[in-house]
């Protein structure tokens, strides 16, 4: 329940339930002690506004402890109504770097989702967290007249006009709608182009919103390479989401539903032995760390989480056995900051190198885009210059003849947005390469 901040003393109402911290909101805040690793611009992922603002406001810390002073209630006085801590909180990408690069581990995309649900309840809403914050639902909805939807997008003069309506930057392409979902194809290729054998062990493919409905080309890539590993892939019968853009704009009451409906899926999914794949990076790190969070006091919820595997995670697995094709070139990568948080990246590294994939990985920090944020009219400038920081100087300096892989769709969009290159998942990558 969303309800007044607490006097002192008492425990705080929140919506998410802050496992780790006993469910005590002020409890997570005073994780910070001050110590400003993320006043850095060294390296990691933590933290990318600050990088380019330099404002301590902006800062990891700083925002951590204008909560703290939002609970104490005596600098600030107006609550979770306050505007001077919105407006600190505003340029927090969400990419979660602080989870795993400040030394206690502070949460901030976590405070931010849980502030931004109190401070907009019964209360119009910023344009964006009806547009992007719905987008799985509007990508739906585009599927009952895609024709329509895609001739909308590419051409100017309406676009414009979706994107003004959207509170989107008008420096920023729609992305393509392509003609067929993922979750489509598949059901219309049904068993026919699938290996015929028996024993090939079952796996759950999560067709995620990005994947499913913007790069279904990924997630047929993925498929090919999963059954050549021996794989079984299954879809789910039924539309799913993760709930992450409801969860980042702190519409916690519809990510709640929206994660115990995927829950209600996955759970039998999970109890029977069957890995759940995740192709998107963002989506993955949804369903395993703030899945427990949103659903607090639901077993099963933390039970479908240990299920969750990657793309590369379930490749890596000593079980497979499978050798994968030989690529043999080099590649720049970009690392998607949820996969840096929450995932890990070592069975990436693994598998690139197995398939003689000669990887730089960089160590660059976020691209910029994270999800909704780069996609908001106000926050452009920042997004390019967190982008310009590390990320697209590095992808512009790669040789012609590198490749560029990022998983993540934000990171993709950013890249080709700010270099013209485009970055491929490494699913593409290990499908190209397989004997035809």
């Amino acid at each position: 329940p969303v309800g007044p901040v607490g006097r002192p003393g008492q425990p705080v109402r929140t919506v998410l339930g802050y496992p780790e911290d006993g469910g005590d909101f002020a409890r997570a805040l005073r994780r910070c002690v001050g110590v400003a690793a993320c006043r850095t611009e060294r390296s990691g992922v933590m933290c990318p506004s600050w990088r380019v603002t330099h404002e301590e406001r902006h800062s990891t810390r700083g925002r951590a402890h204008l909560l703290h002073e939002l609970l104490a209630g005596e600098l600030i006085t107006d609550g979770w109504r306050s505007t001077a801590v919105r407006d600190a909180l505003d340029l927090c990408l969400s990419c979660k770097g602080c989870k795993s690069d400040c030394p206690v581990n502070v949460d901030v995309a976590a405070y931010k989702a849980e502030f931004l649900a109190h401070h907009y309840a019964g209360r119009i809403r910023p344009i964006s967290h009806y547009s992007l914050g719905w987008l799985p639902a509007w990508l739906r909805l585009t599927r009952l007249a895609p024709g329509l939807a895609g001739y909308l997008a590419r051409t100017p003069g309406p676009a414009r006009l979706l994107k003004r309506l959207a509170g989107m930057p008008a420096q920023r392409a729609l992305p393509e709608l392509p003609a067929e979902s993922l979750v489509r194809w598949h059901r219309r290729r049904g068993t026919a182009a699938r290996p015929a054998v028996p024993a090939s062990p079952p796996v759950l493919l999560w067709p995620d919103t990005f994947t499913n409905y913007l790069a279904p080309e990924i997630g047929r890539a993925a498929v090919t390479v999963l059954e050549h590993a021996g794989y079984s892939v299954r879809l789910p019968q039924r539309a799913v989401c993760c709930g992450l853009t409801w969860l980042s704009t702190g519409q916690l009451g519809i990510a709640r539903r929206v994660m115990r409906r995927a829950v209600d899926l996955l759970a039998p999914v999970v109890g029977s032995g069957v890995p759940v794949v995740v192709l998107e990076p963002s989506c993955a790190a949804a369903l395993r760390d703030d899945l427990p969070a949103v659903l607090t006091g639901d077993a099963r919820a933390a039970a479908v989480a240990t299920g969750v595997r990657t793309f590369a995670e379930l490749l890596d697995e000593p079980a497979t056995g499978w050798t994968p094709p030989s690529v043999d070139a080099a590649a720049v990568v970009q690392t998607h900051c949820h996969q840096h948080s929450v995932l890990g990246f070592g069975a990436d590294r693994r598998v690139m190198d197995r398939a003689g994939i000669d990887a730089t990985v960089l160590d660059a920090g976020c691209c910029g885009l994270a999800g909704n944020f780069g996609f908001e009219r106000a926050h452009y400038p920042v997004s390019m210059a967190v982008g310009e920081l590390a990320v697209l100087p590095a992808v512009r300096s790669a040789g012609a003849d590198s490749l560029v892989i990022a998983d993540g769709l934000s990171c993709r969009l950013q890249i080709e947005h700010g270099t013209g290159r485009r970055a491929q998942h490494l699913a593409e990558i290990l499908a190209a390469a397989l004997p035809s």
